[in-house]
C-alpha cells in the first residue's frame, strides 16, 4: 500500500461521501472505510443521515480522512469522492462533489415510491450521466448489483464498489479486506471477498 502517494494525490486528507437506500450497506460500507482510515494512521470522522428508519428510505454517510479532522460533515462541493450504491442517489448527492471529485456508481435503480405511484418519473441513464457531467469528469459505473447476482450473494453490491473504488486509489487489496473481515460474519466472508475481488478486478479491466 503506496500510503505516499494517497497522501500526495489528497494532500488535505480524502472526504468521502457514501449514499444508497435502506438495505444496500451503505452504514457497512462506510465503517469499513472508515476503520481503514484509522490502520492507515488518519485522524477520521464518521457521521450518518438517515431519511427513513426502514428498508427503502435514503441513507448518506460521511468519511472524512486527513491529520487533524474536527468535524465529520462534508459541506456543499468539498467531496473527494462519492460511493453511490444506486443510481439516481448518485444524481442527488452529485452537487456535493469538489470539481475534478470522483464518483463510483452503482448502475442499479431503485424505484421510489414517488414513481411507484406515478407522481414522477425516473430519470434514464443519459439523464443521469449528462446531469453528473456538468460536475466532474470523473465517474466510474460499475454493474455492481449484477455482479453480486453472478456470485450468489446479492446483498454485497456494496462491497463490489468497495473492491472497484481499492482499484481507483491503488490500496493493497488484502488491507482492505482484513478490514471487511473484522465488519462480517465469518460465514459471509467468502462471498464477500468473490465480490470485492469482483469489483477490483472489473475496475482494473477499465483502467487497462
Amino acid at each position: 500500500m503506496d500510503i505516499k502517494q494517497l497522501n500526495n494525490n489528497y494532500p488535505g486528507g480524502i472526504n468521502f461521501l457514501l449514499t444508497g437506500v435502506g438495505g444496500q450497506g451503505t452504514i457497512l460500507a462506510s465503517n469499513v472505510l472508515a476503520d481503514l482510515g484509522m490502520a492507515l494512521g488518519f485522524d477520521v470522522k464518521k457521521a450518518e443521515i438517515h431519511g427513513m428508519s426502514q428498508r427503502g428510505g435514503n441513507v448518506i454517510s460521511y468519511i472524512r480522512w486527513g491529520e487533524h479532522v474536527y468535524s465529520p460533515i462534508i459541506t456543499s462541493g468539498e467531496a473527494d469522492i462519492i460511493l453511490a450504491f444506486e443510481k439516481l442517489e448518485a444524481l442527488r448527492s452529485i452537487e456535493q462533489i469538489r470539481p475534478d471529485g470522483m464518483i463510483l456508481i452503482n448502475d442499479y435503480a431503485i424505484v421510489p415510491v414517488t414513481v411507484s405511484a406515478g407522481l414522477s418519473e425516473y430519470p434514464d441513464n443519459e439523464n443521469i450521466q449528462e446531469s453528473i457531467e456538468k460536475f466532474t469528469s470523473n465517474a466510474y459505473w460499475v454493474k455492481g448489483q449484477d455482479i453480486a447476482e453472478e456470485i450468489g450473494y446479492p446483498k454485497a453490491s456494496n462491497v463490489v464498489l468497495l473492491g472497484a473504488l481499492t482499484a481507483l486509489l491503488a490500496i493493497g487489496p488484502k488491507d482492505v479486506l482484513r478490514v471487511i473481515a473484522t465488519r462480517i460474519p465469518q460465514k459471509y466472508y467468502s462471498y464477500n471477498e468473490k465480490a470485492f475481488d469482483a469489483g477490483y478486478k472489473s475496475m482494473l479491466k477499465k483502467s487497462d
